[in-house]
């Protein structure tokens, strides 16, 4: 088991290109099977939930080859239209290979997914989606989908980021239009819908509430490159916040930040928005400000995703936040650990109150999920003294080399096996 040595106390300085979003990438991969030809895709991240995706795709008959940051995915010998439980179990987000199985092959096979426990994600409407597009759906130890999409009109009853993609995904080989209401906005969506037409798709709405797909359209191979993650560079603005300093970030757009860098502003760094980069200061001899309310809401609002490493470099400061958390039930499973750092945090249901304390101090804490252990180590970096992080298996899902991201801005990172 590894762990990571954290010596806090040191501000961050300097410049790092964010990698490529872990929400974008998956999704795109699942796409792969609605190809006719090979398909190369730049700037993907070297995650375990990335290993885990290649892994089922290479199970349903594709050829996969990954060198640094680029993958190849070939498709033409994909036959195969199950997937297995301890595969499903590996992700949550492998739910999203059910769309373009349907699309492909006219069958689909699956357990039920895994993932981090954030409380209920309920995949019905996945499943009705599936349904609306003349799809064939039972529940019966697994989900067993049979026949070829014919299009349809999907109505969504929250605007769920998985359910828009597998209903996207699944119209894109459909046989007729498909019109996708109350879509989810996010980011991740718009860079799915460029890369479904950059083969040959016709995907129109990314971004808005609605989202509309010819289907029918035979999609060829091609090349892409894969959007920025916003949530690491949202972790890594957390961390200059919490210990103090200059990181300025590349390729991210900052206006899917911009949520995320009000608070930030509003607790008293200096933050700088342009095209080619973000830019945070905080003089780490002064205290920052405890922020108004910070409530997590479905893009363009402030990301869920975002919650715990904002609040990790709030901790450590002025005044009171509340934190509001609409989207899961069970994410603020990082504040127990927070509190062992010293952190001053009362829970309700699905709202925290940070009570702001001077300073943090290390301790040995464990993350229990992948942003709560971005969180983790953001408010260590701010922190008196060592902390000892494990549970680096849920890090290593959505951060790639987040300790030498965080040494390459100065930090006094190691990782260690315990």
């Amino acid at each position: 088991m590894s762990v990571m040595y954290i010596r806090g106390g040191r501000p961050l300085e300097g410049e790092l290109a964010v990698h490529g979003a872990k929400n974008s990438v998956l999704p795109i991969l699942a796409a792969c099977l609605l190809a006719k030809g090979p398909v190369t895709l730049n700037n993907c991240p070297r995650l375990t939930d990335v290993a885990a995706a290649l892994g089922i795709l290479r199970r349903l008959g594709c050829r996969v080859e990954q060198e640094g940051h680029t993958i190849v995915v070939d498709p033409t010998g994909a036959s195969g239209c199950s997937i297995s439980e301890e595969q499903m179990r590996s992700m949550r987000s492998s739910i999203i290979f059910l769309g373009p199985l349907l699309a492909r092959a006219g069958e689909a096979h699956l357990s039920y997914p895994g993932g981090c426990e954030l409380g209920p994600r309920p995949i019905d409407l996945h499943l009705s989606a599936l349904r609306a597009m003349g799809c064939e759906v039972r529940e019966e130890q697994g989900i067993h989908c049979l026949g070829r999409p014919k299009g349809g009109e999907v109505q969504l009853s929250i605007p769920s980021v998985g359910a828009t993609e597998n209903a996207m995904l699944c119209a894109v080989g459909a046989s007729g239009p498909t019109t996708i209401t109350n879509a989810a906005r996010e980011p991740e969506i718009g860079d799915l819908q460029s890369f479904l037409n950059s083969l040959g798709a016709g995907v129109r709405g990314a971004g808005s509430s609605t989202i509309t797909v010819e289907g029918g359209r035979c999609l060829s191979g091609g090349e892409y490159t894969v959007m920025g993650d916003r949530i690491v560079a949202a972790t890594l603005l957390s961390a200059a916040a919490s210990a103090g300093g200059t990181v300025r970030l590349r390729g991210v757009d900052w206006r899917h930040l911009a949520t995320v860098l009000s608070v930030f502003h509003q607790a008293g760094c200096r933050v700088e928005s342009k095209l080619e980069y973000v830019e945070l200061f905080r003089d780490g001899s002064v205290p920052l400000r405890g922020a108004p309310t910070v409530r997590t809401a479905p893009y363009p609002g402030f990301p869920t995703d975002a919650q715990a490493p904002v609040m990790a470099a709030l901790a450590a400061s002025q005044g009171c936040t509340l934190f509001v958390e609409t989207i899961f039930d069970s994410r603020y499973r990082h504040v127990p650990e927070l509190i062992r750092m010293g952190a001053d945090i009362t829970t309700e249901g699905r709202v925290a109150l940070v009570r702001g304390v001077e300073r943090l101090h290390g301790a040995r804490v464990e993350a229990t999920d992948l942003r709560g252990g971005g969180a983790l180590a953001a408010a260590a970096l701010g922190a008196e003294g060592t902390t000892v992080l494990s549970g680096l298996n849920h890090i290593d899902r959505g951060y790639e080399g987040l300790e030498e991201m965080l040494r390459l801005l100065g930090a006094d990172v190691e990782r260690r096996e315990a």
